[in-house]
Order: structure tokens, then sequence, then C-alpha cells
């Protein structure tokens, strides 16, 4: 096993023995130890790099943001773990720090040390550092001439990723995702050609491959009985264009898909500076009957002033609040509030991001239905997802319950 290097930067010398000294039993490799911020730039200065920074924060002299900002300059520092006893709303507030520093954090231990919850950090790190994406290094990012070969031979092809109800884990919809299916480096995720796309105007014709492909499934669902909503992301270029809405209903009434079954995706940034011409579209989407959802609900800036703007029938709930639950002690009242918020405008919400039993636990105490993430599925190509319908046993659901198109 791959020895690590940890340095505990704490002030209060009983603490920091008693850390250095858990860390040593554990035979993880070096520890190295500071009592303040000076201190831990010597230390830093001394060796290679620092696998796990275990920081506290309010100290004399340089404290533990200050050596923050210089773990970043160094690049040194892999990841941070959080050993402080300030209040958690200052915690959090400096793990948004952690994040635009552009450092990993792992989590927040708070005091006193807790060795048991080291340990599941460490199997985190660990787990991060094998997670190193395979498939393409930045320097191997598809070319022009890449993605127009594959979309000529349709290797862009729609995922599906299951939406449940929490309480009886019945499925609802699914949100559709693009995964392009190289030749050589396998199944790829938006992130490796959407920059491509983006740059070249050819995210409509891809939108329009997923949209045929995600229609052609709900017909072949439809025809066993079975019968969900798929939704699909809109990107801002092509809401300003007027054949957008000229377009989907010959496809659906072609692939005799109602309206109501289908939902369109934006997300707030996308309607910031939108034209009255993206407006008109999405108001036309909703005369023809499809669904409209708000992406990544309250991660913008004005969430709410376009929530009573237009005309949506969802909201997702960006998953950043259900990750931040134990950690955030407001994230529980956000989430309480946007359930209240989605009843009293007869919308729906879906939470996005369910990993542990333990959220699906809490977000029904709170009052949650509909959510989606890994606990229950993962994003499955269309011969997978028709299995996983039947073992689900999926019946009509109305038009409210939705699902995604590519992720952006």
């Amino acid at each position: 096993m791959q020895t690590l290097t940890v340095l505990v930067l704490e002030d209060e010398p009983f603490q920091r023995l008693v850390t250095v000294t858990a860390l040593e039993k554990l035979m993880l490799g070096t520890v190295l130890q500071a009592a303040d911020g000076n201190e831990a730039v010597l230390a830093l200065a001394g060796c290679a790099h620092v696998d796990i920074l275990l920081c506290d924060l309010k100290m004399a002299g340089m404290d533990g943001l200050a050596f923050l900002r210089h773990a970043t300059s160094s690049g040194k520092v892999r990841a941070v773990v959080l050993c402080s006893g300030l209040d958690p709303i200052l915690r959090q507030a400096t793990v948004l720090m952690i994040h635009c520093l552009g450092l990993t954090f792992l989590g927040d231990l708070g005091k006193p040390f807790n060795i048991d919850g080291f340990k599941q950090l460490v199997k985190r790190y660990r787990t991060h550092c094998n997670a190193a994406p395979r498939s393409l290094l930045p320097a191997e990012m598809p070319t022009l001439n890449d993605v127009l070969q594959g979309l000529d031979n349709g290797a862009f092809e729609a995922y599906y990723q299951p939406k449940i109800n929490l309480q009886g884990q019945t499925l609802v919809g699914a949100e559709v995702l693009a995964r392009w299916v190289h030749p050589q480096w396998g199944v790829l995720a938006p992130a490796h050609f959407l920059p491509v796309m983006e740059q070249h105007n050819l995210i409509d014709r891809m939108f329009w491959h997923l949209f045929e492909q995600g229609l052609a499934l709900h017909r072949r669902l439809a025809a066993q009985g079975l019968t969900i909503n798929l939704a699909f992301n809109l990107h801002p270029s092509q809401l300003a264009c007027s054949a957008l809405t000229e377009r989907i209903p010959v496809m659906l009434k072609r692939a005799q898909v109602p309206a109501t079954c289908v939902i369109f995706e934006i997300t707030e940034s996308g309607l910031l500076s939108a034209p009255a011409s993206s407006l008109e579209n999405l108001v036309r989407l909703r005369i023809l009957g499809c669904g409209l959802a708000m992406d990544d609900f309250g991660a913008g800036y004005s969430s709410l002033d376009r929530l009573s703007e237009l005309p949506f029938s969802e909201i997702k709930l960006d998953r950043a609040f259900v990750h931040k639950m134990q950690s955030h002690p407001r994230s529980d009242a956000i989430i309480s509030c946007s359930v209240a918020l989605a009843q009293a405008l007869n919308i729906s919400l879906v939470i996005e991001g369910v990993e542990t039993a333990e959220q699906q636990r809490r977000l029904i105490e709170l009052g949650c239905t509909i959510a989606q993430g890994y606990l229950f599925a993962r994003p499955m190509p269309e011969s997978h997802f028709i299995d996983y319908c039947r073992t689900k046993l999926v019946s009509r659901v109305g038009p409210k319950t939705k699902g995604n198109g590519f992720e952006l």
C-alpha cells in the first residue's frame, strides 16, 4: 500500500501530540507537524509533497487560512482535512475557500481529532488518487475532426440515469446523458467533447441525435406498457433558434410521444442574458405541453427571480446541498424551504446527487419525494435501461415528474 505524507498544523501542544501519536500508530508513512503557519511553510519546503494537510484555522502568527493560500502557491499540498473548533458556519465558508483555491477537500473532522473519521478520509483520498481519468489526458483531448467523425458514425449515444420516488423507490423518469462511445478510448463523458462542440457550434447537431434516440426509446417502452418521462438539456445557443420549436412538435408527432412526457432543462446561467427569442421559445415549449425545468437550482445568483418570471414546471436542486447536509448546518433548512417553495408554486422538485442511504432517509424526513443519484443507479446505455425499467415495474406517471438531457 502506498505510504502517505501527512502534515499536522495545530497550535495547541497537547492536541498536536495526540494527533501525531495516533497517526504514527497507523504507520501511514511520514508525519510532519507544525505549531503555526510559519513552521508549516518550513516543513513544506523540506519535503517533496504533502498528501494530506490536517489544518487547524485559528492560531497566533500565520494562521491556517493564510497557510492554505501558501499551500496553493507551493503546489505541494494534495488534499486538505479541516480539524478546527471554529463555528461550523465559518468552517463551511473555509471549505468554499479551499475549493476556490483549487485544493482537494477531503472532509471536516472538527475537534477533538477523530482517528476513525480520519481513516475513512484516507480511504477517500486513495480512491480519489486511483480514480484519476485514464481515458484521456489533457494533451489528448479530441480534435474537431475526431468529433465530426464521431457524429458522422453515430458514435454519440444517449445514456439514461433513473429518477426515483424516494418513498417507494419506483421509477418515475430518466435523465438522458450524452456519451461518446469512442473506438479507442471507450465511453467518454461530456467533459471530454463539449468544449470542442461549443467552440464549433456542434451542440445542436448532437442534441437532435440524442432527442431522436430518446423518443425512439420512449415509443419502444410504451409498446411494452412502460411509460416514463424523459428530459433533455437545452444549451443557451439553441434557445435563440426559431427552428427549435418548429422541429420538436414534428418529431414528437412522428414518434407518437406525448409532449407531456418530455421535459427540457435549462440552467439559470443560460437565461441571464437570454434574448427575447429565447424567452419566446420557452413559452412555446410550455404551450406545446412540454415540461420546463430549472437545472442546478440554487447554484446561481438569481434563481428565484428567474423562477418567478418564467413558466417552469420543475426545479432540480443542485447536488451541492445534498452533499453538504452533514457538514453544513444550513443545508437542511435550504432543502426544506425548496420543498415548500415547489409545493407553493405547484411544480415538481427533483433532488440531484443522492449517494447514500443516510442522505435518502434525511431527504424523506425533509419532505422530498423524487431524486436521482448513484445510490439508485448510474447512467446506463439503452439496453440496460430497458431491463432496469422492467425490474422496476414502471407505471405511467403524470406530467410533473421528469428526467434530463445531456449533461453540460
